[in-house]
């Protein structure tokens, strides 16, 4: 679907522009270093199906951590709250996404499922045979909410995030010594690294988010494609957990549910009224798009979009 230009998003996106250079791309995955750290867009997808946007919006991101909260509604989908949060729990954390910290004080299960280790926790209850079929099942369901048969996922991507996922194997490990997890690790990252590398623009970003600020139902179709209730355990996830470390700031300046990725993907929901899809790989030191957070916090001044 076409977006529309406005002269009012694009000076936003120009003036948080300037913020870019105080930020670095995600150079300790080798696929992600490639983007170009002056880059920035932005498609807001409102809930009758009207978009406007400014940059390259066409331009194909990862997913990366973003991937979290749509396999987090997929699991409770399948399984119910009370089977999910038996495995992984609700629970904001200081610590960075990577962290083991947490994990070890206590080992019976990760603190949210918006870190890394809560994610892989996730991830091992997704159905299927094996793990070609579970990750067909993430890949369909994002499509669906995406309402686009073509998204795919960057093979490149994937096997760089693969090979340099020792971090993410330890966590794997301590978590399956201790029962969180029960399959075998590298058929576990197998799926997480292509999960994290399903790749779109911002526009079906933008829209996904629109699933999700409508609790659940498709925008454009008025299919429901995730149960309410599911949904706003999801948002809720989003604005205590879905910024990193900088949840509780981005709160107090943003004030609306999202989710970023550190390819520099975020994805924003403003409840009953339009969903976000921004770019912007550079990166602050917490891992958040540094000029995509500038920029929510001036949208979220001029359009008023802080449910707070």
């Amino acid at each position: 679907m076409p977006c529309r230009t406005t002269s009012e998003l694009n000076k936003l996106v120009r003036e948080a522009k300037k913020h870019t250079k105080q930020g670095k791309v995600a150079d300790y995955i080798p696929a992600l270093a490639k983007a170009n750290p002056k880059e920035l867009s932005v498609a807001i997808f409102h809930h009758d199906g009207l978009c406007i946007s400014a940059g390259d919006v066409q331009q194909k991101i990862t997913l990366q951590s973003v991937s979290k909260v749509l396999t987090l509604a997929l699991a409770l989908m399948d399984y119910g709250e009370e089977a999910v949060f038996s495995k992984v729990g609700y629970e904001p954390t200081g610590d960075p996404f990577n962290s083991i910290v947490k994990l070890e004080n206590n080992p019976s299960k990760p603190l949210n499922p918006m870190i890394n280790a809560g994610a892989l926790a996730v991830t091992h209850m997704i159905k299927g045979e094996d793990s070609g079929k579970r990750f067909g099942r993430i890949l369909s369901f994002i499509q669906r909410l995406g309402g686009n048969p073509s998204i795919n996922y960057c093979a490149e991507a994937a096997e760089s995030e693969y090979r340099t996922a020792d971090l993410n194997r330890s966590l794997c490990y301590f978590m399956k010594q201790h029962g969180v997890i029960e399959e075998d690790v590298e058929e576990l990252l197998l799926i997480y690294t292509k999960q994290c590398a399903i790749e779109m623009d911002c526009l079906d970003l933008a829209r996904i988010g629109c699933v999700f600020a409508m609790d659940g139902v498709d925008p454009i179709t008025g299919e429901r494609l995730i149960p309410g209730h599911v949904a706003r355990l999801c948002k809720t996830f989003m604005v205590t957990c879905g910024m990193y470390n900088a949840s509780g700031e981005f709160a107090v300046r943003v004030g609306i549910p999202a989710k970023s990725g550190v390819s520099g993907g975020i994805m924003g929901a403003v409840p009953n009224r339009f969903g976000i899809g921004i770019f912007g790989p550079s990166l602050d030191e917490k891992g958040n798009s540094i000029g995509g957070i500038k920029l929510l916090e001036m949208m979220s001044a001029h359009y008023a979009m802080s449910m707070f």
